[in-house]
This record gives C-alpha cells, sequence and structure tokens, in this order.
C-alpha cells in the first residue's frame, strides 16, 4: 500500500478479534463483563482500605492508588472497543488515537512504578523493620506516588512527541484492538532511529531497571525472612508480600511471556492476545489476589457487606 502523507489521515481502522457476526453478541457479553469485574474489584479495594483506619498504611496506600490506576488504565481501551463492537465499526480518529495512546502509556507506567514502589516499602517493613515506620512516612509516601506519575508523564512526552514528528504512514490499519505505541510507530515510513531510542530508552526505564530493583529487593527480602528463627514468623513475613510477589509475576509475566512467544511467529491474533492479556485480564485479577490472600482485605470487605446486609 502507499504511503499516505500525515495531512490526508484523519482515521485510523481497529482490527478487531473477529468479523463473524454471530461472536459479536459474546464479544460483547465478555468484554462488558470483563470490564465492570475489575472496575467493581478495584473500587471495593478503594472502598475497603479508605472505610477502615486500620489501612491507613503505606502498604494499602499504595495498593489503593494502584487499584484507581488499574480502573484507568483499562478504561482507556476496553469502553472503546465494547462501543466498536457494538456499532460495527472500528474507526478511531487520528486525534482520539493519539490520546488512547497517551492515556494508555501514562497508566501503564504508572502501574508498572507503583509495583517498584511497593516493592520497596515491602523490602523496608521487612528488612528494616524497626525503621520502616521512620523512613516510610505520609511524606514520602506521597513524595514516591508523585515521582512515579512525573517518571510516568515524561515517558509519555516523549513518546507524544516522536508520534507527532511522523509525516506519512505506510498504513492506516492497527494490527490490534487500541492504538498501541509500538505498532503506531511501525506504521510510519520515517526514519526510525528516533524511534528506536525512545523505545529502547522506555523499555529500559520501564522494564529492565524496575525487574532488577524487584528482584534486588526481593532477593533481600529472602535473605532475611530465611534468618527468622521460628517457622511461624517465617510465614507471617512471607505473608505480608506474597499478593504483591503474585502481582509482580502476573504483570511481567503476562507482559513479556506473552510477547516473547508471539514474537517467534507474530500474527495479528496473537499480538492481539498478547495485549488483552496484560490490558484487561491482568487487571481484572488483581482485585482476587489481593482479597483473597490478603487477610485485613477480606476481613474489612466481610465487615462491609455484613453492615449492608
Amino acid at each position: 500500500m502507499e504511503p499516505h502523507n500525515l495531512t490526508s489521515i484523519s482515521e485510523f481502522h481497529l482490527i478487531g478479534f473477529s468479523e463473524d457476526p454471530d461472536l459479536q453478541p459474546f464479544l460483547l457479553g465478555l468484554f462488558l463483563s470483563m470490564y465492570l469485574v475489575t472496575v467493581l474489584g478495584n473500587l471495593l479495594i478503594i472502598l475497603a482500605v479508605s472505610s477502615d483506619s486500620h489501612l491507613h498504611t503505606p502498604v494499602y496506600f499504595f495498593l489503593s492508588n494502584l487499584s484507581f490506576v488499574d480502573i484507568c488504565f483499562i478504561s482507556t481501551t476496553v469502553p472503546k472497543m465494547i462501543v466498536d463492537i457494538q456499532t460495527h465499526s472500528r474507526v478511531i480518529s487520528y486525534v482520539g488515537c493519539l490520546t488512547q495512546m497517551s492515556l494508555f502509556m501514562i497508566f501503564i507506567c504508572i502501574d508498572d512504578m507503583l509495583l517498584i514502589v511497593m516493592a520497596y516499602d515491602r523490602f523496608l517493613a521487612i528488612c528494616h523493620t524497626l525503621h520502616y515506620a521512620a523512613i516510610m512516612n505520609p511524606h514520602l509516601c506521597v513524595l514516591l506516588l508523585l515521582l512515579s506519575v512525573f517518571i510516568s508523564l515524561l515517558d509519555t512526552q516523549l513518546h507524544n512527541l516522536v508520534a507527532l514528528q511522523i509525516t506519512c504512514f505506510k498504513d492506516v490499519e492497527i494490527a490490534n484492538f487500541f492504538c498501541h505505541p509500538s505498532q503506531v510507530f511501525n506504521l510510519s515510513c520515517s526514519d526510525t532511529l528516533i524511534k528506536t531510542i525512545v523505545t529502547y530508552f522506555g523499555g529500559a526505564i520501564f522494564g529492565f531497571i524496575p525487574v532488577l530493583g524487584i528482584l534486588f529487593s526481593y532477593y533481600k527480602i529472602v535473605s532475611t525472612i530465611l534468618k527468622i528463627p521460628s517457622s511461624g514468623g517465617r510465614y507471617k513475613a512471607f505473608a505480608t508480600c506474597s499478593s504483591h510477589l503474585s502481582v509482580v509475576c502476573l504483570f511481567y509475566g503476562t507482559a513479556i511471556g506473552t510477547y516473547i512467544g508471539s514474537a517467534e511467529a507474530y500474527s495479528p491474533s496473537k499480538g492481539m492476545v498478547a495485549s488483552l492479556m496484560y490490558t484487561v485480564v491482568t487487571p481484572m485479577l488483581y482485585p482476587f489476589i489481593y482479597s483473597l490472600r490478603n487477610r485485613d482485605i477480606s476481613r474489612t470487605l466481610e465487615r462491609l457487606h455484613s453492615w449492608r446486609v
């Protein structure tokens, strides 16, 4: 297909999961249900944390913010996909595509940064228990949150600057159900050097470095836990970080594992499944992990349910 000048492009076309009319009601119900479960589950965690004074601690402060970010994260992609299925149209405007791409980058980066901050919080709580309250004070918690947002905005602006420099596109069809930044960049017919630099820079900041930081934190955590003499103490210490560890494995496992698998024999369908895993499935599972594996959250939710009954 001939390259299109930017001035002649006002919209992009997204590829859906299926063109089969008989599958559209099923897909609509499936994604709507997943979206509602995710929003409701994360709202319940926010409600539980805000309503119980015993949960007004750093770890639950970051958890409630993570739940809010996950609501925003899934809301950047799924509602548009649901509307597309309902209206049988997969068109998105150029401005709408850049907006969706920006919001996607902001929230996934904040999600990533919060997981690092929560790993640091667990490291202090287990490895420096006596100084934990003094170090992880409310001012530091707010500062870490603001720093996470600032770094995420910086990375997003870098991607936006690259996107705005694109003067022509090889195609107007995006092989995904939303405007994924890498796929929008791949449609560019201009020089790829700057795109490659920004892509690898973002991958280092939000991929390689966070993984190393989390691995180092849990190396120190495991080393400290193994030094605890009683088995009950070791179990209690590990239980305080088991939920976070499960979420970290799920987040990076789906984001990295699915793309490694699909890269061996890439196809649009595999790419969409990979995107679906960490943009829809993973945020939906977070509330279940924290409510089922965290006794404090479970007890608070049960108490709220008993009050309503």
